[in-house]
């Protein structure tokens, strides 16, 4: 896993992975030309049929400008398999401007010597077999010699053997069109003028630091939660890619959710699924790896879990620790639990402007529980950037006592590991109750499928049983898949702050995503200050040196979360105790991704925030918040209405 994405040779000499994957169109290429009416988004962020096998790769770009060479050389290093007729374009082509989707100054191939010339690479194959080199800058006319801190666009476009293909997929693919930056290494982007040519992201955008996703340009802003770290390495490439596989893989008939007739079926995975679950995919849940599907009055709640607990804090003797609702044996008694109704109240501001909020009431069709919450699927980007934060980074901004009088104290949630019985700060969940992301991924696999894995090994685990852990049968994910699981979450990149207006040349429409008015989110991240959100949404951490991928090491990331336990107060409790968690302490939710949701979830209507879902707008969930929080909410509450929009729109950035 200590694949190494940078370092620097003896003389200075840069050397950089890049990995890569298939995609089917380009970076810039919506689906309708420029300046043609909008027929929908672009190929660009998709996953093409088979993209788990035999089509991840990378670069391995060796810089010699800081050794006082001007020359880079750029070698393709294939996963699996043999790739037959990869191109390479470099430098976005800025001196024509009729360049728009796409346009390169230099278009080159990976001719193998030891393959008579022909553009043959394979896996294992000796980085040298497979390389080119530049030494100029082709965005100047003419040509200069390369220099620290030029800009070079990268854009691979992979080529399987043919003849027939390997597997039943494809053969030709584009892949993602990247930013070298010489003699500094690989920089998540955004389109400047002239026709949105490459530029780095200033440091403040990069919510996950270096793992941040770039501007996106093909208006598929519904897919940018899917996403790899801008920063991934070769081999950890392949392994998204797994991980994800199975993320995406019913364990009830081993298909796929994309493409379910054409990409293989998982068929170690086949009927796995428990004999109770809530959905037999992890992707089901976690809407374009978003939140739960918003439900309606009379909906099943089947993309949230119910968690329960007994009169004795244990767990409920009907339903274990969470409600299972589904049953693959129809005679099975129904425990449907659906929202019923919602208890509406009317919050009048200081200005006279009057805010409805609702509470969800839920209705039972099997017992109802003594304790029970509702808790929505959360989007599953950034969290192996939280797994790298030091514990101590995170308990030093606690403050159980209230020593600095602000009313804001913030506590850890102290979680049992449940293989090894060691105690860890938590850091997942709504009530910080899990320690770490294979933590999670066991728990979500047992209590919302039914699955069991090596985190817990019996389906007795969900429902308490003490011996649940006493077994020598194998699990349905294996040790192997587990970590494929956890790897993918580990490694899927935070968006950019959309803070910043794009370079669309004039009379060309702006896509709705990049509709940004940067004074206004800039005054609203001053007010978010001001009226002290940044208390317990802390704005900026930095991850430690230590965790297994390089990708998350060293990163300053912008969470806006100290991940600590809050007092939010009587109107947001709920009956259940996680470990350390009162029923009305809860985590500090990150913020970074909360602005995407509306085209993740598909809409404004269909978003839905804190941890059962009430709050149907960010005005609305501000206005949630109690206990620890009054003092910012009331200070909040007491702004005119355009800084409150102000506030708002700074948080539809992140």
């Amino acid at each position: 896993m200590n694949e190494q994405i940078q370092y620097r040779e003896a003389d200075g000499t840069l050397v950089t992975m890049m990995g890569s994957r298939p995609t089917e169109r380009h970076a810039r290429e919506r689906g309708e030309a420029w300046d043609a009416p909008d027929a929908g988004p672009g190929r660009y962020l998709t996953f093409p049929t088979f993209y788990f096998q035999n089509r991840t790769f990378g670069l391995e770009i060796h810089d010699h400008v800081p050794a006082g060479i001007s020359r880079v050389d750029v070698y393709l290093r294939v996963n699996q398999g043999i790739f037959d007729g990869t191109t390479f374009s470099l430098f976005r082509n800025i001196l024509d401007t009729t360049v728009r989707d796409y346009g390169w100054s230099l278009n080159y191939g990976f001719n193998n010597p030891k393959q008579g010339g022909l553009p043959i690479c394979s896996e294992g194959q000796p980085k040298e077999d497979c390389m080119m080199s530049f030494d100029s800058n082709w965005r100047t006319d003419p040509h200069s010699p390369l220099k620290i801190g030029d800009k070079v666009e990268l854009a691979p476009a992979p080529r399987l053997k043919r003849d027939p293909v390997v597997d039943g997929g494809g053969s030709r693919y584009y892949s993602f069109e990247q930013l070298y930056v010489v003699g500094v290494g690989m920089r998540p982007w955004y389109g400047i003028a002239p026709n949105l040519d490459s530029e780095p992201l200033p440091e403040e955008t990069l919510l996950g630091g270096q793992a941040s996703i770039s501007y996106n340009y093909s208006e598929e802003p519904m897919r940018v939660f899917q996403q790899m770290a801008n920063n991934i390495g070769i081999v950890n490439t392949q392994r998204f890619v797994e991980g994800r596989r199975l993320f995406h893989t019913s364990f009830l008939d081993g298909k796929h959710s994309e493409h379910d007739a054409d990409n293989p079926v998982f068929t170690a995975h086949i009927g796995q699924l428990g004999p109770r679950y809530n959905q037999p995919r992890c992707i089901e849940c976690h809407t374009n790896n978003g939140r739960s599907v918003a439900a309606g009055i009379g909906a099943k709640l089947d993309t949230m879990s119910m968690l329960t607990n007994g009169a004795d804090g244990r767990a409920d003797p009907a339903y274990g620790y969470n409600v299972q609702q589904h049953a693959q044996d129809p005679t099975a008694t129904p425990f449907d639990v659906t929202l019923q109704a919602l208890d509406k109240t009317v919050r009048t501001l200081p200005d006279g402007e009057r805010v409805e909020l609702v509470k969800p009431v839920f209705a039972f069709k099997g017992p109802t529980p003594a304790q029970f919450s509702a808790r929505q699927a959360p989007q599953v980007i950034g969290m192996g950037l939280i797994e790298a934060l030091p514990e101590a980074t995170i308990l030093a901004q606690a403050d159980p006592n209230d020593a600095n009088g602000d009313g804001v104290r913030g506590i850890p949630n102290w979680i049992v590991d449940p293989e090894t019985g060691k105690t860890h700060l938590g850091r997942f969940g709504w009530k910080a109750s899990k320690a770490s992301l294979r933590h999670q991924v066991g728990d979500a696999l047992i209590k919302d499928m039914g699955v069991t894995s090596p985190t817990f090994p019996t389906r007795g685990c969900q429902r308490g049983a003490p011996d649940c852990r006493t077994t020598s049968a194998a699990t349905s994910v294996s040790e192997g898949e587990l970590q494929r699981l956890t790897h993918y979450l580990s490694l899927i990149g935070v968006p950019a702050q959309r803070s910043l207006r794009s370079g669309f040349p004039d009379g060309i429409r702006v896509s709705p995503e990049h509709d940004v008015d940067p004074p206004l989110i800039a005054r609203g991240a001053a007010l978010f200050n001001q009226v002290r959100c940044v208390a317990c949404h802390t704005a900026t951490m930095k991850t430690g040196n230590t965790h297994p991928f390089a990708e998350l090491r060293n990163q300053t990331i912008h969470p806006y979360s100290d991940l600590l336990l809050h007092d939010m107060g009587p109107n947001l409790a709920d009956s259940l105790r996680e470990a350390n968690a009162a029923p009305n302490l809860w985590r500090t939710a990150p913020l970074w991704g909360v602005g995407s949701l509306r085209f993740v979830q598909g809409g404004d209507a269909n978003v839905r925030l804190l941890h059962d879902g009430r709050a149907r707008s960010m005005l609305e969930a501000i206005l949630w918040h109690g206990g620890e929080a009054d003092s910012s909410r009331t200070q909040f509450e007491a702004l005119p209405k355009a800084d409150r929009d102000a506030v708002v729109a700074f948080l539809q950035s992140l």
